[in-house]
């Protein structure tokens, strides 16, 4: 099997590993939800402690995946203690809910 028939096929794979994006959903929610993320990582998604990550704007996929990696414990380092135990409460829709708004607030925030 050649090289770009692997590298297919590992993204096949890996494309079915990762939970789809719910079309349904709700910003308004993830919004609601998202009062208690605020402390860290600011009420816009900007956050106003150093070393803390900025979550406006960023894709939301990758949010999805984040949070999902730490509510299986896959993520370690920096503040993962922290976040998996924010993330272990979340259901699938709240996780989709939270990755909707911050994927939706603009990337330098709302000045």
């Amino acid at each position: 099997m050649s090289l770009k028939r692997y590298t297919i096929a590992g993204l096949f794979v890996l494309g079915s590993s990762v939970p789809a994006l719910s079309a349904a959903a709700d910003v308004e929610a993830g919004k609601a939800r998202a009062a208690v993320c605020a402390a860290c990582h600011g009420k816009d998604g900007i956050a106003q402690i150093p070393g803390y990550p900025n979550l406006a704007g960023q894709n939301e996929q990758y949010l999805v995946s984040a949070l999902n990696a730490y509510k299986n414990k896959q993520r370690s380092g920096g503040q993962a203690t922290i976040m998996q135990s924010q993330a272990t409460g979340l259901s699938d829709e709240e996780i989709a809910n939270l990755a909707a708004f911050y994927a939706s607030l603009p990337a330098g925030g709302s000045n």
